[in-house]
């Protein structure tokens, strides 16, 4: 219990804080559950840390944030001193932004790769503004007005702006469009060109689209077979100091809760035939 590296003079603190703040032994001496992740996956993990302790009220869920590069640094660290350590203590899983790194670390023996867990994807979204009233109601709808005007992100600086554009040509339409894409810089941009009505509609992540639900609303999600999106996993670090925990956690990502609070950030939801 974390309790017992209390020094003697910190019980009288904690008499005194105790005192002053309704707080339970057990939440002082809450188990500590360390998450080393990518900055890009701040906001779903978060969510999801706050709901599995909530169901596990004996538990602190910390997230450490670690940039791409500088995680595989921290994932080193285990060829030196057999586990990682950050600032909350030893790591329990690790969730990047990408696949892609999650592959590399599982193929060095870095996480258990049986423990990979595909917790949700990124799709791409139609949008329009919240008070555009005869919207399309489909990816392929949008080339039925020669009128409408479709803001995209740049294809060749932008992930966004490369998915889209594979997205488009998959479903055929690219062609019928190409006069009438407005090429916007970023995601930002591409809101930006929406709501100032350079653009009549326009493609985002659907995570991008939810942060600005109270200006625009989604028309339409990209049709599966025409769009792969990105996946986030997460995996069991290989000298994680709780297996069953992490088992635990594991599980409670693929819970129906986990998933509808998912989805109100809008994340999509992996498939079945869904395979890291």
């Amino acid at each position: 219990m974390m309790i017992s590296r209390f020094k003697p003079q910190q019980y009288l603190w904690l008499g005194f804080v105790l005192a002053f703040f309704p707080m339970s032994l057990e939440q002082v001496a809450a188990e500590t559950f360390v998450i080393a992740a990518s900055p890009s996956v701040r906001v779903p993990l978060e969510t999801l840390a706050r709901a599995f302790e909530a169901i596990h009220p004996d538990v602190q869920v910390y997230l450490s944030f670690e940039r791409g590069l500088d995680l595989r640094r921290t994932i080193a660290q285990l060829e030196n001193k057999g586990t990682i350590v950050v600032e909350h203590g030893p790591v329990h899983l690790v969730a990047p932004g990408g696949d892609e790194l999650l592959t590399r670390l599982a193929q060095k023996q870095y996480v258990f790769p049986e423990s990979r867990t595909l917790y949700a994807t990124r799709p791409l979204v139609l949008i329009v503004p919240e008070s555009l009233v005869d919207a399309p109601t489909s990816f392929e709808s949008i080339t039925q007005d020669a009128r409408w005007r479709v803001a995209v992100a740049d294809p060749v600086i932008t992930p966004l702006g490369q998915e889209t554009a594979a997205c488009l040509q998959s479903l055929g339409i690219a062609q019928a469009l190409a006069g009438r894409l407005d090429v916007a810089l970023d995601a930002s941009a591409v809101l930006d060109h929406v709501l100032s009505g350079e653009a009549d509609v326009g493609i985002l992540f659907g995570p991008d689209a939810v942060a600005e639900r109270e200006r625009i609303r989604v028309a339409a999600v990209a049709p599966e077979g025409h769009h792969r999106p990105h996946m986030y996993s997460m995996a069991m670090e290989r000298s994680c100091p709780n297996r069953t925990r992490c088992a635990e956690f594991l599980s409670f990502v693929r819970s129906s809760s986990a998933k509808d609070q998912l989805r109100q950030l809008g994340y999509g939801l992996p498939r079945p035939s869904d395979h890291e």
